[in-house]
């Protein structure tokens, strides 16, 4: 079940001012790389916990209702739908109540349960269902648990001094993997 990206954060989670301070920097010439790093890290501290830090809005896409009535969010911590619809045979849309779907944001990953009986049933056998849902810790940086903003900062790190190594050196640190550790999402 894959989930799309519609939006993402508003905000990184360190600033550029943050940042170069973390580096040592202290010239502009490198602001446009370093801006990049930060998104490029946070991306990869996303990808190694399976959670989003700041929120963002993400597409689900399903061929079908399950018959459990329960979806493992792909994106976590889920933290509303914001709308859902599905496909006919013809390709129009047609809403779908959020009435219909509950987000169980309690738990990791987050569950969409859905009341079955009262859903439309999509008109195409493939990518016939859509929910739209926002998933991350909070608005800005002050709400990511402070473990995950200092993964940010050593993949930063990392990423801006082995810029141009390759193979074994370019390995991240194991301290990463510590910070991460405690925060991964498990697959269901």
């Amino acid at each position: 079940m894959p989930a799309m990206l519609i939006a993402g954060p508003e905000v990184e989670p360190l600033t550029l001012a943050e940042a170069k301070t973390y580096l040592r920097v202290d010239h502009d010439a490198e602001d446009a790389l370093i801006g990049s790093l930060i998104t490029a890290a946070r991306a990869t501290v996303e990808a190694l916990t399976r959670r989003v830090l700041i929120d963002q809005s993400w597409r689900i896409v399903r061929d079908a209702w399950p018959a459990s009535g329960l979806i493992a969010a792909p994106v976590n911590p889920l933290k509303t739908i914001t709308g859902a619809h599905v496909l006919d045979a013809e390709g129009a849309e047609v809403e779908v109540s959020t009435d219909a779907l509950l987000a169980d944001t309690a738990r990791l990953p987050g569950l969409i349960r859905v009341a079955c009986g009262t859903v439309p049933v999509p008109g195409r056998p493939i990518a016939g269902i859509a929910i739209d849902v926002v998933a991350g810790h909070g608005a800005d940086a002050d709400h990511v648990p402070s473990p995950l903003i200092e993964a940010v900062r050593v993949v930063l790190a990392h990423f801006y001094e082995h810029r141009d190594e390759q193979g074994a050196g370019a390995a991240f640190p194991a301290r990463l993997d510590a910070l991460v550790a405690p925060f991964r999402v498990a697959r269901l």
